[in-house]
């Protein structure tokens, strides 16, 4: 393969950097809005083995924030079509699948290949903070997505540490279960907004009585999109090592 696949990003991260990613293990748990962004990029920066969990299959309504998300692949497991995609960027790119829904009892199973750094992009409080507990006391880099909807301003979008964030109920969620599990919070890395929705009648969709469904919430493409390249962002700048000087 040729090698100018990556050249621009070798330019800027230089040799040593681009080897780095390409010897690199990257999981990304959750490929929806949030984490099909950051496996775009992941993919795009040459990082050389990429483990993708996720549980479900493409359905119409992601269509308008999901960037696997395509008339041609709804009904197919989400897994598969990313795996797809991604040999398609990079054919020499190891990808590994997993389709299983996380939880306690299996995080041993899903991780017992060691990553170098995990992208949580889990919509699921219970299996978000699961992962997060157990990535933080095995001592594995992760990084994770905090709530992306109902947020319009990117300008409010940033990392931060767990305990420092503002405005995310999900964050505030997942803060409090951490704390009661005994995480330090200040270890717990994340990508969020702090911005303080006002929100129409519309943007969320309560569930009907019994049906079990959860409530629905509005996005934006542009958002979700934005916290996942985040996300790669910042695992990419970790892996490579890259210094820059001004």
């Amino acid at each position: 393969m040729s090698d100018k696949r990556f050249m621009r990003t070798q330019m800027l991260l230089g040799q040593e950097g681009i080897e780095r990613l390409k010897q690199a293990t990257v999981m990304i748990v959750g490929l929806g809005a949030v984490g099909g962004y950051a496996l775009e990029a992941l993919a795009r920066s040459g990082i050389g083995h990429l483990i993708l969990v996720d549980f479900d299959r493409f359905d119409e309504t992601n269509i308008n924030r999901q960037i696997l998300a395509l008339d041609s692949t709804i009904g197919l497991l989400k897994t598969e079509v990313a795996a797809v995609r991604v040999r398609e960027i990079n054919p020499l790119c190891r990808v590994e699948i997993k389709n299983v829904f996380v939880d306690p009892d299996n995080l041993a199973d899903i991780l017992a290949v060691r990553p170098d750094f995990v992208v949580d992009a889990i919509d699921s409080l219970g299996a978000k903070c699961a992962l997060l507990e157990f990535l933080w006391r095995e001592k594995i880099a992760f990084i994770s997505s905090m709530g992306a909807a109902l947020k319009t301003n990117p300008a409010d979008i940033a990392i931060s540490t767990l305990n420092k964030t503002q405005n995310c109920a999900l964050a505030r969620k997942v803060r409090h279960q951490l704390k009661e599990q005994g995480v330090n919070l200040a270890e717990v890395r994340c990508v969020y907004s702090k911005e303080q929705p006002k929100l129409p009648q519309t943007a969320i969709l309560a569930p009907q009585k019994d049906d079990g469904v959860r409530h629905i919430m509005g996005s934006l493409p542009t958002i979700t999109a934005i916290f996942g390249l985040i996300l790669a962002n910042e695992v990419i700048l970790k892996l490579s090592k890259a210094e820059f000087k001004a």
